[in-house]
């Protein structure tokens, strides 16, 4: 059942929360799931920062990198990403330098310039009535690598003598987008890119194409790579994929109608009285997912790879019950060819934490 092309697959994550369950529940069920990640032989496990979202677990997004890196012993583990608009970057430098230290070698660092939220939420988490423009972003950036690097800055510069502690192994930087802004940063700057085809999928060749046109190689990157992530549920058959998949057209309707709420159930969705205006705005946001039996996501992600051409597909699946997104994942694996007998391995603990039993 190997695709056409076999590529890494990786996971996104944003630990929902699901009617019925707490945001606790969400946090143990992303460390299982990251768990069955890591036996299944997933190259890396994201996780998407959110706010003001009560169905999404993953507003303090460094905080469960370290929580999911913990959990595991080899899965590379990062951000999908963090937002800088709404971070000091020192702050996020020192964060990391202190996951790099924690878990050397294993943390990846995906950036993005969107707030990931709404404007009057964002401005509570930066404590200014200004967001960051466009403009502000790659010197941003620029701040950040200089940091996390413990490079110094020019004389005239107001960071000047400010220096990022811990300094530990710097970790790979990727830019996240879902436009051609972050796609040709990405490409000068030569750095490895993320593009978000599961909400942006209108963007996703015009993107990839200019980020591969505007490459410039740069230390460590001699070529340009790209993660493109994709909404999939996978099931044993069509139908009951699409009746695990239905609760995300009701959440995303939920979220554009200015109403979230928690991550509804298969039944709260089969309830739902549609209108015919609903159920087209909600097929048209959900258009790009993939969802289906092994042999319809297989489909699936051969012709999303043909199109895009992907180094590395990233999947993100979200289900109301986390046995039946773990399933989805060891579907995918299996479509994929993962090596999915890998011996389990000592856990990491954190220093100066007492493992649990």
């Amino acid at each position: 059942m190997n695709p056409t092309r076999s590529v890494p697959l990786s996971v996104l994550d944003l630990v929902p929360v699901g009617t019925g369950t707490t945001p606790a529940d969400a946090v143990r069920g992303s460390l299982d799931l990251a768990r069955h990640a890591e036996r299944l032989g997933f190259t890396r496990y994201w996780l998407a920062e959110h706010h003001g979202m009560p169905g999404i677990a993953s507003s303090a997004t460094s905080i469960l990198i370290g929580q999911v890196a913990a959990a595991t012993s080899t899965i590379r583990v990062g951000s999908g990403g963090v937002m800088l608009p709404n971070h000091a970057p020192l702050a996020v430098a020192e964060q990391f330098g202190t996951l790099g230290t924690l878990f050397p070698g294993r943390i990846d660092l995906g950036i993005g310039r969107a707030p990931g939220t709404d404007p009057a939420t964002a401005r509570a988490l930066r404590r200014t009535a200004g967001l960051l423009a466009v403009d502000d972003f790659p010197e941003q950036l620029s701040e950040l690598t200089t940091f996390l690097s413990g490079g110094e800055f020019a004389a005239d510069h107001a960071m000047r003598g400010v220096h990022a502690f811990p300094q530990a192994q710097v970790p790979p930087i990727w830019l996240l987008g879902s436009s051609g802004y972050s796609a040709q940063v990405a490409g000068v700057l030569g750095l490895p890119f993320a593009f978000a085809h599961h909400f942006s999928p209108a963007n996703t060749v015009p993107a990839l194409e200019l980020y591969r046109r505007s490459f410039r190689p740069s230390p460590g990157r001699e070529r340009p790579y790209a993660i493109v992530a994709a909404a999939v549920v996978c099931a044993e058959d069509d139908e009951r994929a699409e009746w695990l998949a239905a609760p995300v057209r009701l959440a995303m309707l939920r979220i554009r109608g200015g109403r979230p709420g928690v991550f509804p159930s298969p039944e709260e969705a089969a309830a739902h009285s549609w209108t015919p205006q609903e159920r087209a705005a909600a097929e048209n946001a959900t258009a790009s997912h993939i969802v289906g039996s092994p042999s319809t996501v297989r489909a699936g992600l051969d012709a999303l790879l043909d199109v895009t051409d992907a180094d590395e597909i990233m999947i993100t699946t979200n289900a109301h019950r986390p046995a039946d997104r773990i399933r989805s994942y060891e579907l995918v694996a299996e479509i994929g060819g993962l090596a999915q007998a890998r011996p389990a391995a000592p856990v990491a603990t954190p220093v100066g934490a007492a493992r649990s039993r």
